[in-house]
């Protein structure tokens, strides 16, 4: 089966194409014919060796890129009871998806409704998964809350607005252009911003009454943490799921008290989706908003084996609104 591997880590360079044999699974696994894969940013936090020492997001070496997808199951290891050859099934973080077949633990499947599409599960399922438990789990969005969401035009950020918006929150939200905030109003941020040199804090609450907010969503890092911290009302919450900007190493805990008793929180979709019956549910929820058109989902892009390298690259550089999507086959 061709597939993409890297064997070593040093960025996007680390890439390698590769022929190997079709994998069997084991025990309470299957094998997964994959259609689409989703491209994420973490695929190049890998590349990088980002997790190479995590326990949460385990990499070994030689690793089979991509860790979403969705395709069809073409074979059972023993034990699998819940699953058939044939199931049309959706899986994140789970490394091997860039690849005409994949193992994956049975328990990290989703099965798909009939009327979502490979493509758009291949967009949907970490983007949303990971969207839902910090709206609803972390920040507890609801009427009368508020939240402010930094790279609110990219994938996660797209569909954070979304459901903040649908939990009744108001959204502020963050970009670094004038046409990426143009797709947060889109997607119903009620106050879009730009980051403008940390000075977003000030605008936040000039249009927020004076206040901060409940809520600071925050997947930049090092460029926008310490300014989130007066976007934030008193006793508000700091949600820090990313660093793609880089990560805060010299934070002193009483910066937290000195700005009003905030509290800091680094959460991982892993630990929110660590059984099947929470994948499941939260899966569930995503899904059905997309097919009756409540959440909105942009593919950015399409790509091949030959041309993911691309997609990976404009992710790098902050040029790709939307979700891309590696097309493996049919």
């Amino acid at each position: 089966m061709k597939c993409i591997q890297i064997d070593r880590y040093g960025g996007l360079a680390a890439m390698t194409h590769r022929d190997l044999p079709v994998p069997v699974p084991k025990a309470g696994e299957v094998l997964v014919r994959v259609r689409c894969a989703g491209i994420n940013f973490m695929d190049i936090h890998t590349c990088e060796g980002k997790y190479a020492n995590s326990q949460t997001y385990k990499v070994s070496l030689p690793c089979t890129l991509g860790m979403e997808g969705a395709g069809e199951v073409v074979a059972l290891g023993a034990d699998v009871k819940d699953l058939a050859v044939g199931d049309r099934v959706a899986w994140c973080i789970v490394w091997g998806s860039y690849a005409e077949y994949a193992v994956v633990p049975a328990w990290r499947c989703v099965k798909l409704p009939d009327a979502l599409s490979f493509e758009m599960a291949a967009a949907s399922l970490f983007h949303g998964l990971t969207a839902h438990y910090l709206a609803h789990d972390i920040g507890a969005l609801a009427p009368g809350r508020s939240c402010l969401i930094h790279a609110a035009s990219g994938g996660i950020g797209q569909i954070l607005v979304q459901l903040a918006k649908r939990a009744g929150a108001r959204v502020f939200a963050t970009t670094s252009s004038e046409e990426k905030a143009a797709v947060a109003r889109a997607r119903g941020a009620d106050v879009a911003l730009l980051y403008d040199d940390g000075r977003f804090a000030d605008a936040v609450r000039a249009a927020n009454g004076g206040e901060g907010v409940d809520v600071v969503y925050d997947a930049i890092g090092k460029a926008t943490l310490r300014d989130s911290f007066r976007a934030a009302r008193k006793r508000g919450l700091i949600v820090n799921f990313g660093a793609v900007a880089g990560a805060v190493k010299d934070l002193d805990p009483l910066e937290l008290g000195e700005a009003g008793s905030l509290f800091l929180t680094r959460p991982r979709l892993a630990d929110h989706i660590a059984d099947a019956a929470s994948t499941r549910r939260r899966a569930a929820d995503i899904f059905s908003a997309i097919l009756d058109g409540s959440l909105k989902i942009d593919i950015a892009g399409r790509y091949s084996l030959d041309t993911v390298g691309e997609a990976l690259h404009a992710l790098e550089t902050r040029h790709m609104l939307g979700k891309p999507v590696l097309t493996i086959a049919g």
